[in-house]
């Protein structure tokens, strides 16, 4: 029988793109779990059995779940008597690429009343370094007691129901008898438990995500450098990678946006004092590329907008995913529309998008802003700015060489 049969849980953000999969776990673990949100739609969603959002195998789990009694609600009335709360409160940033403690801290204090001395209050999401520790002195000082941990989440988009079950899970924790409660709930969803101290497990979501988003700098200041000399980046891209062990982790260019990478990379530089001067370089190259590939497409139009029509492929901010969020598909949108430009799109994922056909024959220009499946076996009859390499990819020319001159010998 799981540690977790018959628990009260509680998931506050419990609909959302961490929460809701969380919350599927728990309760097919066995736990009463009821997911909290304000967004009466997405608790609306989940009740009828679908998730508000793209997540592989998401419907089916749902579906078992609220078989299994999972609920969902805008009131925050169900918290009480709970013996676990989990917090999906990100750390978000504000227009001066700080963070903003104040939004954690708001909603934290919201649900102090239902805190007991028994509970388990466990923080999930990407939190700036020293917010776990303010926490703890916050409850101090108002003389609450309860059990506090911080176990974040490291799922990608999309796939989060499959890697909670698949990837060891960091806790952390003040205190022995909080890092026990905390163990003996995700041990029984994930393979392992790797055990930190807070501010150690507050740095390895940041870390972790600064150094994706600079492996993505890197890769697209090689592009913009190559494609801004004349020469066909993928030529020289795929010539490194071939039957080359060492460039095999060589990252391709793309748009690097969505929710975490851009911000937590912000959030690690205002930690280190505004001295990370490889994340502020990473964002001017990323951010930099919307308008990179907006000059490309100028160019292939005599160098003028006005009036041209462009389409878009894609705009979610990832392949195969409906997720919009901090997607520079829009920003590429709007500086085309500036530009005087008449902008015309298509994404799969997305209810309100213009009909393929129509972008593809009406657009006189077209950028791959997100690499979908359904768009890599179209014959394009218009100039495409293909920052991903999905479209018209030249094919690399290899001879052979001694070894297969041997084996020619040998069948001889």
């Amino acid at each position: 029988m799981s540690d977790l049969q018959g628990k009260k849980v509680v998931v506050i953000g419990g609909c959302g793109h961490v929460g809701l999969p969380l919350g599927v776990k728990f309760a097919l673990a066995g736990a009463e779990t009821t997911l909290v949100d304000i967004n009466k739609d997405s608790v609306d969603s989940v009740m009828n059995g679908n998730f508000p959002f793209l997540e592989h195998g998401g419907d089916e789990q749902l579906h078992l779940a609220l078989r299994m009694g999972l609920k969902a609600s805008t009131e925050k009335s169900v918290c009480a008597g709970a013996d676990i709360m989990v917090f999906v409160i990100g750390t978000p940033v504000d227009e001066h690429l700080n963070p903003k403690l104040s939004d954690v801290l708001k909603i934290f204090d919201a649900y102090r009343e239902f805190f007991t001395p028994e509970l388990l209050v466990v923080m999930r999401s990407t939190l700036f370094p020293g917010t776990m520790e303010h926490l703890s002195e916050r409850l101090k000082a108002q003389g609450i007691k309860t059990k506090l941990a911080f176990c974040p989440e490291r799922v990608s988009q999309g796939y989060a129901l499959d890697e909670i079950d698949s990837l060891p899970q960091i806790v952390s924790s003040f205190d022995e008898e909080s890092f026990k409660s905390a163990y003996e709930v995700f041990r029984c969803l994930a393979p392992s438990v790797i055990r930190l101290t807070p501010l150690e497990a507050e740095m390895t979501k940041l870390m972790a995500n600064s150094w994706r988003y600079l492996e993505f700098a890197i890769a697209n200041q090689f592009y913009m450098i190559a494609e801004q000399s004349g020469i066909d980046f993928y030529r020289v891209f795929d010539a490194i990678r071939y039957d080359y062990p060492r460039a095999s982790g060589y990252k391709a260019p793309g748009f690097a946006a969505g929710p975490c990478l851009f911000k937590d990379t912000m959030q690690l530089a205002s930690f280190f004092n505004n001295q990370f001067y490889l994340g502020h370089s990473a964002m001017l190259v990323n951010e930099g590329l919307a308008e990179f590939t907006v000059a490309k497409v100028t160019n292939c139009l005599d160098g003028n907008l006005w009036g041209k029509t462009v389409g878009l492929l894609g705009m979610a901010f990832k392949p195969d995913n409906d997720d919009i969020r901090e997607s520079l598909s829009f920003r590429v949108k709007k500086a085309l529309e500036f530009a005087g430009a008449n902008v015309i799109w298509h994404d799969p994922y997305l209810a309100d998008s213009t009909d393929l056909d129509q972008v593809l024959t009406q657009s006189e220009a077209i950028i791959m802003c997100t690499p979908h499946k359904a768009y890599r076996t179209i014959n394009f009859n218009c100039p495409v700015i293909d920052v991903w390499g999905v479209s018209g990819r030249p094919q690399l020319e290899v001879l052979p060489g001694t070894e297969s001159v041997e084996k020619v010998r040998k069948v001889i």
